[in-house]
């Protein structure tokens, strides 16, 4: 029997989506280990690397944009126009591109989250397109006004090819999918032994006083650090480059490390709206608190979701940037919902592609 070969691709937006999509397919692979994994992304191999431990192919191809931030915050929306309008016009470039790798190497079926032309290349191709995600980048774009109308209305377009969509909690209606299966909570699980990350990183402060701070891949430099000299019994841990040196705050450098490899030993989550990071969290029972983020689309979801399943602080920009930080010393709100939410999405998705791709 042929090796079978999974084709995933990932949006060049940000690392929340690569690591949500290597937390399945490191399922798969764990699943059914002859399965060859070709990761499609711009994605650095290590982030890839830190999710999924055996091998796999690394493709660095981008075929969408997301958008183009400074930060973690912070977005560029003419320039993201600009990009997406060069997308369009070279659409058929990447399209045949992707269709000749895919012949050359025998692939017969796509895992996308979410890049829309993966739905293009699916049907030139000739093989199916399913995907994952919790909101689609034609919802994005149209709560960006009349500009990004045509932009949103082709992105929909693609969306619509797509033969069947994962769709994650803290989701949109995701409305351009004609077919939609409702899944669990994805995301990675811890990997250390606790006492061995508090040993490793001189964690001694007790949980409820040790703080993870992460803002996903691009950082964010407006963290006003100086407040965490006045918790000076409190441990902080970040994954940002950029930190001054305080004697509470732990830089982590290594890339073998995780946030969620943290989460266990931390009595809060300090974070943007993010799927991967609220479900992760959500899915160790970490409380959360987050800011606000009213320009993009997303966020009302996810806070909405947070809301309803998990602890939670929900703070205005100007209570975490320009505050005293006083919020740490006041409880967590509890969740609206009293039954919790199921976790097992990771296995719902790997165990269907895998019986989709034996019945070939």
């Amino acid at each position: 029997m042929d090796r079978p070969i999974l084709y995933i691709a990932i949006t060049n937006h940000g690392f929340g989506h690569t690591t949500r999509t290597a937390a399945v397919a490191a399922t798969i692979q764990k699943l059914c280990p002859e399965v060859l994994l070709i990761m499609v992304t711009t994605a650095p191999r290590w982030l890839l690397e830190s999710y999924i431990e055996g091998d796999f192919i690394h493709r660095p191809r981008a075929m969408d944009l997301g958008v183009v931030q400074a930060d973690s915050l912070t977005m560029d929306k003419a320039a993201t126009l600009e990009k997406l309008l060069e997308i369009k016009k070279n659409q058929n470039s990447i399209i045949a591109s992707e269709v000749n790798f895919m012949r050359q190497n025998r692939v017969n079926f796509i895992l996308a989250d979410v890049p829309f032309l993966a739905c293009e290349i699916a049907k030139a191709a000739e093989v199916p397109c399913w995907m994952m995600s919790n909101f689609g980048f034609d919802f994005i774009y149209r709560d960006w006004g009349s500009d990004f109308t045509d932009i949103a209305d082709w992105i929909s377009d693609c969306y619509s090819k797509c033969d069947r969509l994962f769709r994650l909690p803290f989701h949109e209606s995701m409305q351009a999918f004609k077919n939609i299966t409702d899944v669990a909570l994805t995301g990675g699980s811890p990997r250390y032994v606790l006492q061995e990350i508090r040993s490793k990183w001189g964690i001694t402060a007790p949980k409820e006083k040790t703080i993870l701070l992460t803002f996903g891949g691009l950082g964010l430099q407006q963290i006003p650090y100086e407040n965490l000299k006045q918790f000076s019994d409190w441990q902080f841990i970040t994954f940002d480059k950029f930190t001054p040196d305080l004697p509470n705050l732990v830089q982590i450098t290594d890339h073998k490390y995780r946030p969620v490899d943290f989460m266990p030993i931390c009595g809060r989550v300090i974070s943007k709206p993010g799927y991967s990071t609220f479900a992760e969290a959500t899915r160790l029972d970490v409380p959360i608190v987050s800011v606000t983020r009213d320009d993009f689309a997303e966020a009302a979801f996810l806070l909405e979701g947070i809301k309803n399943y998990n602890q939670h602080q929900i703070l205005q920009p100007s209570e975490l940037f320009q505050g005293t930080w006083n919020f740490l010393n006041q409880p967590p709100n509890s969740p609206k919902q009293s039954q919790s939410i199921a976790k097992d999405g990771n296995e719902s998705v790997a165990y269907a592609v895998l019986s989709y791709l034996q019945s070939l």
